[in-house]
């Protein structure tokens, strides 16, 4: 179908033709730019930028060839699993309190380039790569403008967060990766559902059913499903996402059967949609957690590998037998019961039970940064600065240009998705939400700003659409004018032109800002002086 044909089908339809809007209610099965030549190649140059910046000097800061923070961890777990059989055999395997997926793909790099910076960091540089991708491209989509997506992109290259997070071994970077992901499939699911009613609309057997037409086999959201398991393979916190995702997931098929007037939309997503996301949103992820634990299951010396029925488990409801040893094997008591002391272990470090530390942070903190965190400090036999004495530091800070301006743009985002039912607006602030709200509800336990990494893809996505609306449509309606002839505001090209100047005069302060933070995100060595000048407020220091 023409771009022709689809402007005088919605215009049958009742709607106002525009071209910066997402798409008519009813939209035809044409949903994305069609500059797809230019978008993979706009794609391709923000992506290799990215890479250029989260691989130089990837290796660099190390403790004298050690990790540094918290990939004192994670690097020699995921190195146990290379040499040990795929399990951690660290004797202090108290430690091991998150699941294996983040920790195998850190085992990735480590088995390229050996136990080494390279080694440790490679596979995190690699995601954080890919996500700038990932944001470009599902920005794009949902905007209908490959000059949105590459805004997007744009913005995550430059933020401090995301930046560092790929750039040190841990696995927050992995689950932005995997949420973010797990997002942009059940985006493309959106465009293809619609697409696969529309033809049914078209050919007119949209009325054969009460409930609407079934919408067959939809890879995208197994795809979802596929890595949202990941996501809770690598951190338990990748449940909130299932949840969420889950009712948006629904929330878009209602919405689609009722833009094509199924006649009750409700009663076809029930019968026709809701088994369907389960066992694709929930039931392929809870296979893919399991399944993330082959190596575990496969060794003889797993810890708590055959604790179901131990007399140590007897207060464990699953460990100890009875009722539930006739429904679950031995193996999956014995996980459940591993599990179950990994939690244990979250639960109990609590402010109110004494754990303290000196970079943790509040969920109300983050939508703004205000309490970033230190990964690493020198000051002892440090040069390069140009004085006597020079310090280098690697500091976890998102980039202010970005994230101070995030109340402003979540109030547009609540007011374009509720008020005025933008979808976009409304999508993007249920992954935002996701990864912020559930932490309100544990507020006494530890947190560090670590925590926010996934929230980053969310804000880059809302802000590069609200500076979509600052930019204004690209070819817009023309505007009124009154009976003397002038125009009743400004011209659309000068609306379009101080639009743009806007939008690139912000572009050009965030880079500014990020360019300013390099130094302290990398670990350049720097004066006293210089160090104390980058923290720009108390809770930074």
């Amino acid at each position: 179908m023409t771009q022709v044909t689809d402007q005088r089908a919605t215009a049958s339809l009742g709607a106002v033709p525009s071209w910066s809007s997402p798409g008519p209610l009813r939209p035809s099965p044409d949903f994305g730019p069609i500059d797809r030549l230019r978008g993979w190649l706009v794609t391709a140059f923000l992506t290799a930028i990215a890479a250029v910046t989260r691989f130089t000097m990837l290796n660099y800061p190390t403790d004298a060839g050690t990790p540094v923070f918290d990939e004192k961890h994670y690097a020699p777990q995921a190195w146990q699993m290379l040499t040990g059989g795929g399990v951690e055999d660290n004797p202090g395997y108290g430690l091991v309190v998150h699941p294996p997926v983040g920790k195998q793909l850190i085992a990735i790099g480590e088995w390229l380039f050996g136990y080494n910076g390279w080694g440790w960091r490679f596979t995190a540089a690699l995601a954080g790569t890919v996500l700038v991708l990932l944001v470009i491209r599902i920005t794009r989509r949902m905007a209908r403008s490959t000059l949105i997506g590459a805004i997007a992109g744009i913005l995550l290259i430059a933020d401090g967060l995301t930046f560092v997070s790929s750039r040190i071994g841990m696995l927050d970077i992995f689950m932005a990766l995997f949420v973010t992901a797990a997002f942009g499939c059940l985006i493309v699911d959106r465009d293809e559902v619609r697409t696969r009613i529309a033809r049914v609309s078209t050919e007119g057997r949209i009325d054969l059913t009460d409930w609407g037409p079934r919408l067959g086999v939809r890879w995208w959201r197994f795809g979802a499903g596929v890595l949202l398991g990941l996501a809770c393979g690598t951190k338990w916190s990748g449940i909130y996402f299932i949840a969420a995702f889950g009712l948006l997931s629904v929330y878009f098929d209602l919405s689609a059967r009722r833009a094509y007037k199924v006649r009750r939309p409700w009663l076809g997503v029930a019968v026709r949609d809701v088994g369907p996301a389960l066992y694709s949103l929930v039931l392929v992820p809870l296979g893919l957690y399991l399944a993330s634990y082959w190596a575990w299951f496969a060794s003889e010396t797993s810890v708590y590998r055959y604790m179901a029925g131990n007399p140590v488990s007897s207060t464990d409801p699953i460990g100890a037998g009875g009722f539930w040893s006739h429904l679950f094997p031995n193996a999956l008591r014995s996980l459940w019961y591993f599990n179950a002391r990994s939690l244990e272990f979250h639960t109990e470090l609590t402010n109110s039970a004494g754990n303290h530390h000196p970079w943790e942070s509040k969920p109300w903190t983050w939508p703004m940064g205000l309490r970033p965190m230190l990964y690493y400090y020198a000051d002892s036999g440090v040069t390069g600065c140009g004085q006597t004495q020079c310090v280098k530091a690697v500091m976890l800070i998102g980039t202010p240009a970005i994230w101070w301006i995030a109340l402003p743009a979540l109030a547009w985002m609540l007011w374009r998705g509720v008020v005025r039912r933008d979808w976009r607006y409304g999508a993007v602030l249920v992954g935002y939400g996701a990864a912020l709200l559930p932490w309100f509800a544990t507020l006494d336990r530890q947190m560090y700003f670590f925590y926010a990494v996934p929230m980053a893809p969310f804000l880059m996505m809302g802000v590069a659409l609200a500076l979509g609306d600052v930019l204004g449509p690209a070819r817009p309606s023309p505007i009124p004018r009154s009976p003397a002839g002038t125009y009743l505001s400004a011209p659309p090209s000068e609306r379009r032109s101080l639009g743009l100047l806007a939008v690139c005069l912000y572009l050009g302060l965030v880079i500014a800002n990020f360019v300013w933070l390099w130094p302290i995100l990398t670990a350049l060595p720097i004066t006293p002086g210089n160090w104390h000048d980058h923290l720009w407020l108390p809770s930074w220091r």
